[in-house]
């Protein structure tokens, strides 16, 4: 198939809580294929009317540059699968494991990658005597992260010191999702590993500023709030185990095309998988063109492996 015959609808906005950063997302990719590549591309904002959208724009290959909700949690995937759509990424069951922090958790530490150590709260159960009960048997010391399960972007989430700074952070997380993720908060160096086509682009390390703390989404989003080190200032050794890590976890999940993997390395030394990004952003301050850049891949050479992905058999 030649991708330049065909029309490509960059699906971007959407419904959930990362609207607007997946709006710049689609924007970028969209100028990319467009004016830079040449394709035939359209914007396509993923409404309810997402699926009449995509047949009144007669799109042909969708390049997904949604970030949360349905866009990322296989939902729009599914759709596009019915609709015989090919798709760039991961397809439903990766996406929808990825999405979903309490199973990825699951499939990791099955698969002998090193996680936090965490519980998961559900919503119906929440309580004070439980949160009682649970600063005393979590059987992790303070302090903790506190993050909804289907969530992403860092929306949500809390770093506690103390038992009491465990019910506002949980009630900020249970008004995004059903569950909560409590861990113990590793303090390290945050290293994100670039994957694509399942190799290892690179990595950054990312230090955000002392009022953020740790990478929080405005430390992601606001520009001069986080410095990014690329490579990472690690020894060799234990940059090749982060990026062994970060494939690892990109295949025990299924995934597909270009993901970013979060890590945290405790004392510099020991790396802890985080979550996997199966709809990075790329955005001006988004980590994978970075990572890409590195590795000699600018902006709209990313985008263009990004979208030939899309044609691999699933």
């Amino acid at each position: 198939m030649n991708l330049k015959d065909k029309k490509i609808g960059v699906l971007m906005g959407g419904l959930s809580a990362e609207r607007e950063v997946s709006l710049k997302t689609g924007e970028a990719i969209y100028n990319a294929l467009k004016t830079r590549l040449g394709y035939n591309a359209c914007r396509i904002d993923a409404g309810r009317d997402l699926a009449e959208a995509l047949g009144r724009e007669a799109v042909q290959v969708a390049f997904i540059a949604l970030h949360g909700g349905a866009g990322e949690n296989g939902a729009v995937q599914g759709l596009l699968e019915v609709m015989g759509i090919p798709y760039t990424g991961s397809g439903v069951l990766a996406s929808a494991l990825a999405m979903d922090k309490e199973f990825s958790k699951r499939i990791f530490t099955g698969s002998g990658i090193p996680v936090p150590e965490g519980a998961v709260l559900a919503k119906a159960d929440f309580r004070p005597e439980l949160v009682r009960k649970l600063a005393g048997t979590a059987g992790f010391p303070f302090p903790w992260v506190v993050k909804p399960a289907t969530e992403g972007s860092s929306i949500g989430v809390s770093m506690v010191d103390d038992g009491s700074g465990i019910e506002p952070a949980l009630e900020k997380a249970f008004a995004l999702s059903g569950r909560v993720i409590v861990e113990r908060r590793i303090r390290g160096m945050e290293v994100q590993v670039g994957i694509l086509g399942g190799r290892v682009l690179g990595s950054v390390e990312v230090r955000p500023s002392r009022e953020h703390g740790f990478y929080s989404y405005e430390a992601k989003y606001a520009g001069g709030k986080t410095q990014y080190i690329l490579p990472p200032e690690l020894d060799a050794r234990t940059l090749g185990l982060a990026h062994d890590l970060g494939l690892a976890a990109h295949m025990a999940l299924g995934c597909r095309g270009a993901t970013r993997v979060d890590l945290i390395l405790e004392d510099g030394v020991k790396p802890y998988v985080l979550e996997v990004n199966t709809i990075p952003g790329m955005t001006e301050t988004s980590l994978l063109p970075k990572i890409a850049r590195a590795s000699g891949l600018d902006f709209p050479a990313l985008v263009e492996e990004i979208l030939k992905e899309s044609l691999t058999d699933r």
